[in-house]
């Protein structure tokens, strides 16, 4: 199976999968909002990325949609096959469409996990993302909250989206940070983070990796072979709603990524 991985494979929460995930915020509706327009279509999309593919990292958050992509993941690929991650996010709020809000307050948290966990159908997320850290909640409280669920067994490995180098350090006092998921990409290429986390051994996962979409196209192998030339602790995680798109994106990783 590892020879088969697009852009090669990585250790995350305690799986060897692809380095080429895929995110999937986009199989929603406009605004990553409600149901997708064709909702056996993006049941597709997944199915291929996993049985097609061999994609073997899947991430989501249960604010896409919202709930509505835990959904689709259920309905197309339960049972989960054993070397495939489900990755999730929790804490962030959908008032409207296009509308995004950090809520890091512990019941909240919780609340949001074991409603992730019944939509996924899994006893336990095994890894599972603070979507945003809340300035509104002490940080120790949001990370102190899934550290109890993981001691639980609810939650794998944690990881920890869109923050800083002063975060991460912050993180590490209260929890073993599972991975990182952080906007990176030809446009936007200077996170420090990237450095950092090489040198603690964490996987860097990097979302938005095709600049929402002005990147794709004829320049998607570059920009994806960018990405995983940067070190091998750096998986991208690519999101489409189109099955032929998937496939293009998955050929555009060449075999001379490290």
């Amino acid at each position: 199976m590892t020879s088969l991985m697009p852009g090669g494979s990585i250790d995350i929460a305690g799986k060897t999968i692809s380095r080429l995930g895929f995110g999937t915020m986009r199989l929603t509706g406009p605004g990553t909002w409600g149901d997708p327009q064709d909702r056996d279509q993006a049941l597709r999309v997944l199915r291929h990325a996993v049985h097609t593919h061999h994609i073997s990292h899947i991430d989501t958050a249960d604010a896409y949609g919202p709930h509505t992509v835990e959904h689709l993941i259920r309905a197309a690929l339960y049972p989960y096959p054993d070397h495939v991650l489900i990755a999730t996010k929790v804490g962030m709020v959908r008032p409207a469409p296009d509308i995004w809000a950090p809520l890091g307050r512990p019941d909240y948290l919780r609340a949001s996990v074991e409603a992730s966990l019944r939509r996924l159908s899994m006893e336990r997320l095994e890894l599972c993302y603070l979507h945003r850290r809340d300035p509104e909640v002490p940080f120790a409280d949001q990370l102190g909250t899934l550290r109890e669920l993981q001691e639980e067994g609810k939650i794998g490995q944690i990881g920890l989206s869109k923050v800083t180098v002063d975060d991460i350090r912050e993180a590490a006092k209260e929890i073993w940070i599972g991975a990182v998921q952080n906007v990176l990409n030809m446009a936007d290429r200077e996170d420090p983070v990237v450095a950092v986390l090489r040198d603690l051994s964490i996987p860097y996962v990097a979302y938005r990796p095709l600049n929402a979409g002005t990147l794709a196209g004829q320049h998607a192998p570059v920009a994806l072979n960018w990405l995983l030339n940067l070190g091998k602790h750096v998986a991208p995680i690519p999101g489409t709603s189109s099955p032929q798109h998937l496939a293009q994106l998955v050929n555009a990783c060449t075999d001379e990524a490290v």
